[in-house]
């Protein structure tokens, strides 16, 4: 009898371990399981700013400004995004200074040795990146953004947030002289749009879950765009019920189509295409620069020249945005005239 009550107590006893472990086991999978970024979808409200010597996220935090200028770059970019540092970002006027807080967003997860160092150095010396506990791909950059969104909502008092690649060259004293002339203080949404893309299946930019359309629902390109505060704290709130697909422009206008009131502002002077349409003295942002092309607009900018260009040049047509036809019919080639 004794026997059976020691073969109870010791069923009891592994009952009891199992289960434990078990529980154990599915808390510690489920948050430390799969630390690939390009598989497992990062909360964008969980943000963390590690490998930081100051405490950047103090520095973020309760932050006021005009402009936003987010800009996506990657860890091993130092070059480029020393060259912006050194070419638009160098603002001599001290209200245009005041007026903007720039951000360079980098990802920090399974960097190598030297290029970990590096990073770390440039944030010891620079106030303006944003870390991300995430990895550098091509998949993960619409999660990037968003992430970016949320934080900058939560910690950053602004009117309006500029979004641009590392390789662009921005007018900044126009762009916020026109943001401060502008008839949009809410909604706007304000770029290079396009409304005839076609949904690729296929290639590095297949998005095969876009199930919405054959075409891309109307998106400011990625290579500059600016979203008003209220847009951005709509994503942000939003973050985490909002479908993520690979191309991170094309989910912004995807994000933003069913709201009522946005408007969204058709500029030719956002050069922003997957390729430059050359140089044109009234464009506020030119996609795909070299550094070489960022220094040589700087000089000519702030020279006596007092111009963007060395000398304009045109490599394909601009067009503008027709809202009043089907947006597979909304932007033809045709006027050479346009910059």
């Amino acid at each position: 009898m004794m026997l059976r009550n020691r073969q109870w107590v010791r069923l009891l006893q592994i009952s009891f371990v199992c289960i434990v472990c078990f529980t154990l086991g599915t808390y510690y999978s489920s948050f430390y399981g799969n630390k690939d970024c390009t598989t497992a979808k990062m909360d964008p409200s969980h943000v963390v700013y590690p490998n930081l010597k100051d405490g950047f996220s103090g520095a973020l935090k309760s932050q006021s400004t005009f402009l936003v200028i987010m800009i996506i770059s990657h860890p091993k970019n130092l070059e480029r995004r020393t060259a912006i540092r050194q070419s638009w970002l160098s603002i001599r006027e001290r209200k245009l200074r005041k007026d903007v807080l720039p951000l360079f967003v980098v990802g920090n997860e399974n960097l190598s040795e030297v290029v970990s160092k590096e990073l770390n150095e440039e944030i010891n010396n620079n106030k303006d990146v944003l870390v991300l506990p995430i990895q550098e791909t091509y998949t993960t950059l619409t999660q990037k953004v968003l992430a970016s969104f949320v934080q900058i909502d939560r910690n950053v008092k602004f009117s309006f947030l500029l979004k641009v690649d590392d390789d662009s060259f921005v007018n900044l004293s126009t762009m916020v002289d026109e943001l401060r002339n502008s008839n949009y203080n809410q909604g706007l949404y304000w770029g290079f749009f396009d409304g005839r893309a076609p949904v690729k299946k296929t290639g590095k930019w297949a998005e095969l879950d876009y199930v919405l359309c054959d075409r891309y629902l109307p998106y400011a390109l990625g290579g500059g765009y600016v979203l008003s505060h209220d847009l951005v704290s709509y994503i942000s709130t939003n973050s985490e019920l909002l479908k993520q697909f690979n191309s991170e422009d094309v989910s912004v206008g995807t994000w933003l189509a069913p709201l009522k009131n946005v408007h969204r502002v058709h500029d030719v002077r956002f050069d922003t295409e997957f390729k430059s349409r050359g140089c044109n003295n009234k464009h506020i942002v030119s996609h795909k620069q070299s550094v070489e092309d960022l220094k040589s607009k700087q000089y000519t900018l702030t020279s006596s020249l007092d111009r963007l260009c060395e000398s304009e040049t045109r490599v394909r047509n601009s067009y503008e945005y027709n809202w009043n036809v089907l947006p597979s019919l909304c932007c033809s080639r045709y006027d050479s005239s346009l910059p």
